[in-house]
Parts: structure tokens; C-alpha cells; sequence
């Protein structure tokens, strides 16, 4: 011990030491910096990641590490998280699953990989997952679904392949589960072109309530009708909350012809088909005109009836709707009274027979356009042009043929004639200054010339006209028609009124 240092400072500094010395060689279970950590969660969502962050703390049970960049999971990445309950993994870019991604998870009860890229389900995808309740993979590009893929998930309860690219699905799969546990099943929205109806009828009739097939372009038969009718009488979740939705194609070789047939379930209860393939019509029209669409099916004197399928999917039979906006004839043509932009798209005629069995069809393809101008009318630069020019010819016209005032004066005078009657007005009207200045202006030997007389105004603004010298004679005849012809300039020319 140091002289003059007390011993308790020393103990002290040696036991924090100490202390900082164990902390250091604990193991680090600290939050990865990308994500959120509560006593049992951890959220890494939102944070363009491509890999799994590592480290993970173990007592988390859900893990959400959904809206990233994620495009592979590794072999037995979830074996840090031993209590792991719930996984989000929506919205990334995973293809495929390797064959041990989910080792390790076994007490894993929901798995949300939605609006990812995988393409299949195949059998290994999901076969340790033993505990698995809720698998959501709606909104991917499947197209397969093994008929082996949940075989061991004997705790599944419901599954979502709603939005894919499904064209067949092996519910022989799910005949097990159904048994057990299954009560949602949503196949809706894929590319289903026929439905087993007897598989379906081995299944368990619990499985009905969520098995959930519509918007799906199914083939029209009648055991399907005649399922989803009995399904509707039990008041099935899957029949009743999408009632419309439930589609059914007349035609395989027509994809349009498409309707709603349990809502229109009378006409449909023998709906055996065999039509021709046919290619739509065109039949453009401009909006407010009336059309005629005509159903060229050629069929014998054994047709009954016809009736037509809207691009809306909705029948439409004789004699038309309840305001006759649209009506069908009984020879099949079908007439829209003015055509509105609504009324654009594929309209399907389907001949019916006496056993209501659709014979055959005929498609048009209706264009509602708004009118066009005429093509002849001018365009606008071209208008614009034949204005310019036209206003140039009337400045020309203005300037070089503005007719004369006063006609006698634009005669050519002879030599020496006498002043005439409109002299004083040219002179007046005149812009050519005098020759000379002056009081005692004079003029010239030959002519008299008559002008006004800038200085001098007489009264009530008459103008005083300067006579030459041989009109100094005020009762010379010509001197009189000088004053009267100035009076009236001067009255036409003054804004002041003549005072006689």
C-alpha cells in the first residue's frame, strides 16, 4: 500500500475492475442494430435487408422480417430461436425454400410468406413444422401444390394459396386434414378450370364452410351447380359472403363467357354446353347512338329462346331490363336504345334450346367512342394563316383604294378654269402647307388660290379665308360664294355653334 493513500479508494477501484473484467467476457445477446427487440418480439421490418441478421436474441417467439429484400433462408437459421411461435415473411423475394430451412422450428404455429416469388409448394417446404396452424402464401406465383405438401401437418387449421396461378389443386391432400383440424382452405382468385366435385364430396362436410373457390374460371357443369346450391341452403361462409363472385365459364374456347351463376341460378339448371369457337365482332358506335347487335347463330326452328351475356357478366333476356334502355327480341337481336361509354365491351349471345342446352353463340365486340370532328374543316395553323392573310388584303385595300370624298375634285382641273365649286374644301382638306408666309400672302398671276387663314378667327370659330388681291372686292360675285362656302366648312369643322 502506497503511503498516504487510504486503503477503501484502493478496494474499491480493484472491485470495479474486477467487475468490468467478468461483464467483458460475457457472452454479447445484445439487439441486432436493424431491428426492434421487446422481451419476446423482434422486428426487423422495413429495412431493404438481403440477409438474415445474425445473433438473434433467443427468447424472442415472433419474429417479423417482412417488406425487405430477403431471396434465400439458409439451412436451420432459426435454431437460435428455440421458443420461435409466429414468423412474418411477407412481401420479399424468396423463390424456393431449401430442404432444412425449417428444421429446428418445431414449435412454429403461424408462417406468413405472402406476396413473396415462390412458384411451387413442394413436399419439403414445410414438412418439420409439425405444430403448424396457419400457413399464408396468398399473392405468389404458384402454380403447383404437391400433393404430398401438408401430409404431416396434422395440426394445420388454415391455409391461404388465394392469388396464385393455380390451374389444378390435389384435394386428396387435405382429406386427412380435414378429419383433424382444417377449417379454412382459400383457393379463390387462381386459374382453376374444373373442380372435382366428387373428391370434394369425400371430403368432410366441415371442410365446405371455408373452402373458398370463387373467382376462379371454372367449368359450368351441373354437380357444381348443385354443390354450391346445397352449400348455400347450409349457409356456408365460402357460398354466402361471396355470392357473386361465384363465376362459371359456358365455354372452354371462350374465355368472356363468363357469368354469375348462382345469382342467376334459374337459368342455369341444365347447363350442358357445346359451343363453337367464334371470334368477337367489332362493333364500334358513337356514344348517344342506338345499336343493333344481331345473333347470326343459324340454329333449326328448334330454338327457343336466346339470351345474351353483358361484359358485366349479367344475363339479359326477352323482353330486356325493367326501363327498356335495353331490349331483346325474340329472334335473338339485342338493342342498347343510346349507346354510353358503359355499354363498351364483349357481348356473348348464347342460342338456348327446349331442354335448355346451349346450342351454340355469337360474340360482339362493342366501341363506345365520343364523336370525332370533321375531317375536311381546316386545322387550326391553317386558319390562322388565311386570317393573316385576309387582314392584309383589307390594309391594302384600306391604303391604296379608299374611295375620294369629294368626286368633282378628283377630276384633273383644266388649265385655267376657274376655281370650282369644291376648291375651298380641297383647299381646306388639303395637307400641303402654302407656298408662302405671311399677312400679305398673294397668289400667283395665273391662278387664285384660296386658303385658310392660320392667324386670324373670327368670331363663334368661323375660319376668315385670305383673299388674293383682285377679290378685294367684297360684293364680287365669286367673293360671296367664298363666304358662303366658308361659313359651312366652318360650321362642319367647329364644335361651337353658329351664332348668325
Amino acid at each position: 500500500m502506497a503511503p498516504g493513500v487510504p486503503a477503501e479508494p484502493l478496494w474499491l477501484l480493484l472491485l470495479l475492475q474486477l467487475c468490468a473484467h467478468g461483464r467483458a467476457s460475457l457472452p454479447a445477446r445484445s439487439c441486432p442494430a436493424a431491428c426492434i427487440c421487446t422481451s419476446d418480439l423482434l422486428s426487423c421490418s422495413r429495412q431493404t435487408l438481403q440477409r438474415v441478421p445474425r445473433a438473434l436474441p433467443p427468447t424472442a417467439t415472433t419474429l417479423d422480417l417482412s417488406h425487405n429484400a430477403l431471396t434465400q433462408l439458409h439451412d436451420r437459421w432459426l435454431a437460435a430461436l428455440p421458443h420461435l411461435e409466429a414468423l412474418h415473411m411477407s412481401h420479399n423475394q424468396i423463390r424456393d425454400l431449401s430442404p432444412r430451412a425449417f428444421h429446428n422450428a418445431s414449435y412454429l404455429r403461424h408462417l406468413d410468406m405472402s406476396s413473396n416469388h415462390l412458384h411451387a409448394v413442394e413436399t419439403h417446404y414445410f414438412e418439420a413444422l409439425v405444430s403448424l396452424e396457419e400457413l399464408l402464401l396468398y399473392n405468389n406465383r404458384i402454380a403447383r401444390v404437391d400433393e404430398n405438401a401438408f401430409a404431416k401437418l396434422s395440426g394445420l387449421r388454415k391455409v391461404y394459396l388465394s392469388w396464385n396461378n393455380l390451374t389444378t389443386f390435389p384435394f386428396r391432400s387435405v382429406q386427412g386434414l380435414g378429419n383433424y383440424s382444417l377449417r379454412t382452405l382459400d383457393l379463390s382468385s387462381n386459374s382453376l378450370s374444373s373442380i372435382p366435385v366428387e373428391e370434394l364430396a369425400a371430403l368432410p362436410e366441415n371442410i365446405g364452410n371455408g373452402l373458398y373457390l370463387h373467382n376462379n374460371p371454372v367449368r359450368c357443369s351441373c354437380p357444381l351447380y348443385l354443390m354450391l346450391q346445397r352449400w348455400k341452403q347450409r349457409g356456408f361462409s365460402s357460398v354466402k359472403d361471396f355470392f357473386e363472385e361465384h363465376t362459371c365459364k359456358v365455354s372452354d374456347t371462350v374465355p368472356r363467357s363468363l357469368i354469375k351463376f348462382l345469382k342467376y341460378s334459374h337459368m342455369f339448371e341444365n347447363c350442358s354446353a357445346g359451343p363453337e369457337d367464334v371470334r368477337p365482332v367489332p362493333f364500334p358506335v358513337t356514344v348517344g347512338q342506338a345499336l343493333l347487335l344481331t345473333c347470326n347463330t343459324s340454329l333449326p326452328d328448334v330454338v327457343t329462346t336466346y339470351m345474351w351475356i353483358s361484359p358485366h357478366h349479367e344475363p339479359i333476356k326477352h323482353p330486356g331490363n325493367s326501363n327498356r334502355s335495353v331490349e331483346v327480341y325474340r329472334n335473338g337481336s339485342l338493342k342498347i336504345a343510346a349507346a354510353k361509354p358503359w355499354h363498351s365491351g364483349v357481348y356473348v349471345c348464347l342460342a338456348i334450346s327446349s331442354p335448355h342446352n346451349f346450342s351454340r353463340m355469337c360474340e360482339v365486340n362493342v366501341t363506345v367512342h365520343y364523336p370525332k370532328p370533321d375531317g375536311e374543316t381546316f386545322s387550326t395553323g391553317l386558319t390562322t394563316l388565311l386570317g393573316c392573310i385576309v387582314s392584309l388584303l383589307l390594309v391594302l385595300m384600306y391604303l391604296y383604294l379608299t374611295p375620294c370624298r369629294c368626286l368633282p375634285c378628283c377630276k384633273k382641273p383644266a388649265p385655267l378654269s376657274p376655281p370650282q365649286e369644291c376648291s375651298a374644301q380641297s383647299s381646306i382638306l388639303s395637307t400641303t402647307p402654302p407656298a408662302t408666309d405671311g399677312t400679305s400672302r398673294k397668289a400667283s398671276a395665273n391662278k387664285h388660290v384660296v386658303f385658310l387663314e392660320p392667324i386670324r378667327e373670327a368670331q363663334n370659330g368661323k375660319v376668315r379665308l385670305a383673299l388674293g388681291e383682285d377679290f378685294s372686292d367684297p360684293k364680287h360675285p365669286k367673293v360671296l360664294q367664298l363666304k358662303s362656302d366658308s361659313e359651312s366648312i366652318s360650321s362642319v369643322f367647329s364644335d361651337t355653334p353658329i351664332v348668325s
